[in-house]
């Protein structure tokens, strides 16, 4: 790892209960300035709790004999694996496929019947595991910039990890950790220290905490970047800082910036990758023909003073239904504008992203696209919706309860029934139809709504995959082959044309000695994958 930060810095002064503590300067630390490792969560107690007992009996048939009594704590009869249990393998074999008994005399049946004997109040112990410590990171004194995980300081940043104890008669007793490999601790549950600028791929700062339990949390670890520049005034200097940790405070970092271990450009993410601060900055007035069609012949524009009444017999709108239809266009493209926000905030996928996706792909028209399989804002198809449930499995589990119960979920998309896959891909792509015959326009608005947040996730996964095509063919982590912006460039090609064609690009580009970046991918899209390059450039403008 570079380390240009490093040459000329003796020491880093800590503020630690009003004394100071000085980093070793070794380049690592030594085996006897290193921290011992924390022992990590260790907490379960056992809580006693007053249940009903219900004692049957297994008997035989043949002699009405009792062979092993069944002890459950439910209503109703025993279940087969409480069978298997208190009666043993040999006896569950027989009684699970038995016949019924059919017979008047009940002596002439085969085999074992149940039947109760007995009910009372039992106790019994039920082992619990507690909630962990756990510690946070953040950044104090700096401001966010462009509602991004970007911090800018006006003087040299200060890191401050807080340890967090969840039990109410415990605390937290000290912070330790590394930063750049070299050792700090703190005898307290707040830790701050001063951090200089580091190289363009930051430094790894590892952080955990004690508590008086006598247990720690877990490790926990933050990538750190810290920037400097004067903003065109050589006079003030002020800090940009970017973290990547799970234990984040601040501002949500750029969506999938964690997973591909990169940090987006200093200073902020270019505009199209951004987030603003209000609704009112998303705002467009693009003259959309095909939404311009769709308000028209939906009757929410009266285009009848125009010849063909603004639609000509070859299709689309002529230049007078645009004119007369561009202030309901101007507002129909804007009403989405709080929910993009809101989702984006929400899920950390740039709000203009979400937007210009929807301008490309549906011109803000959520239902179906004639002639193509494709529906919603995003135009989701079941190819999507496959990457969306296998990718994003936080999602999943949150949609397959919603057609499924939570039993048939299971373990993940992966492990479904091919049938039921195929149900649960076309339910999702449903999700996003705004599309209702008795609806004013012929559009249900809220299933619309809905689709904002569907297609965001949608987003989510397709990074995900985006970054696993990257570390399969280069061998490396997404952010140390290609930068911030391009990873999202090669995303939108993951969204429109698919995992292969992302993969061809990267294989050709390698193959020619090339950096991966989208100036370099791009003209190796070719064929069905080359109508990607306008899709991304279009979105990305």
């Amino acid at each position: 790892m570079k380390r240009h930060w490093v040459l000329g810095l003796l020491s880093i002064i800590i503020a630690i209960n009003g004394t100071a503590f000085t980093r070793p300067t070794s380049a690592a630390p030594s085996a006897e300035t290193a921290p011992n490792p924390p022992p990590g969560p260790d907490r379960f107690t056992v809580l006693t709790v007053e249940y009903k007992a219900f004692e049957w009996q297994l008997a035989t048939w043949k002699n009405q004999k009792s062979i092993c009594t069944v002890m459950i704590d439910h209503e109703g009869m025993p279940l087969p694996w409480e069978i298997y249990r208190d009666c043993g393998e040999t006896i569950y074999a027989t009684w699970i496929v038995q016949d019924p008994c059919m017979a008047n005399n009940k002596k002439a049946c085969k085999g074992y019947y149940v039947f109760p004997t007995d009910s009372y109040m039992e106790e019994k112990q039920i082992p619990l595991e507690l909630e962990p410590a756990s510690a946070w990171i953040t950044i104090e004194d700096c401001e966010p910039v462009k509602s991004t995980s970007t911090n800018i300081c006006e003087n040299e940043p200060t890191l401050v990890i807080t340890g967090q104890e969840p039990l109410p008669d415990e605390s937290i007793t000290r912070i330790e950790g590394t930063y750049d490999g070299e050792p700090f601790s703190c005898n307290e549950e707040t830790c701050k220290f001063s951090i200089p600028e580091t190289a363009e791929e930051g430094v790894t700062v590892e952080f955990w905490s004690y508590s008086t339990y006598g247990d720690s949390s877990i490790i926990y670890s933050a990538q750190v970047r810290v920037q400097t520049a004067d903003e065109g005034n050589p006079d003030q200097m002020y800090w940009y800082v970017d973290v990547l940790s799970t234990q984040w405070l601040g501002q949500s970092a750029a969506t999938c910036a964690a997973s591909w271990d990169v940090f987006p450009p200093v200073g902020g993410p270019p505009n199209w990758l951004a987030t603003p601060k209000q609704s009112e900055e998303l705002s467009s007035d693009i003259p959309y023909t095909y939404l311009a069609t769709n308000l028209i012949q939906q009757g929410a524009v009266d285009a009848s003073a125009c010849a063909d009444s603004g639609l000509p017999p070859g299709g689309g709108v002529n230049q007078c239904g645009l004119e007369v239809s561009r202030p309901a266009v101007t507002e129909w493209q804007n009403q989405f504008d709080k929910l993009i926000l809101s989702t984006a905030k929400e899920t950390a996928v740039p709000a203009r992203l979400l937007k210009n996706l929807f301008a490309r792909e549906s011109q803000f028209w959520p239902g179906v696209y004639e002639g193509v399989p494709d529906v919603g804002l995003g135009q989701l198809t079941e190819r999507g919706a496959d990457t969306t449930l296998f990718w994003n499995d936080a999602f999943y589990k949150q949609f397959c309860p919603m057609i499924y119960p939570e039993d048939t979920c299971g373990d993940g998309y992966m492990h479904l029934e091919e049938e039921q896959q195929v149900e649960l891909r076309r339910a999702l792509v449903g999700s996003v139809n705004a599309t209702c015959e008795d609806c004013p326009l012929g559009l249900d608005l809220a299933q619309a709504d809905f689709s904002v947040v569907v297609f965001a996730h949608t987003m989510l996964a397709n990074c995900e995959q985006t970054g696993q095509v990257i570390r399969n063919y280069t061998g490396n982590a997404p952010g140390t082959a290609a930068s911030f912006e391009d990873l999202w460039k090669f995303t939108l090609v993951n969204y429109n044309a698919g995992g292969g064609c992302l993969a061809e690009g990267i294989t050709h580009a390698q193959g020619e000695s090339l950096d991966l970046t989208w100036e370099n991918v791009s003209p190796f899209l070719t064929g069905a994958c080359s109508g990607a390059i306008d899709y991304v450039n279009d979105i990305s403008k």
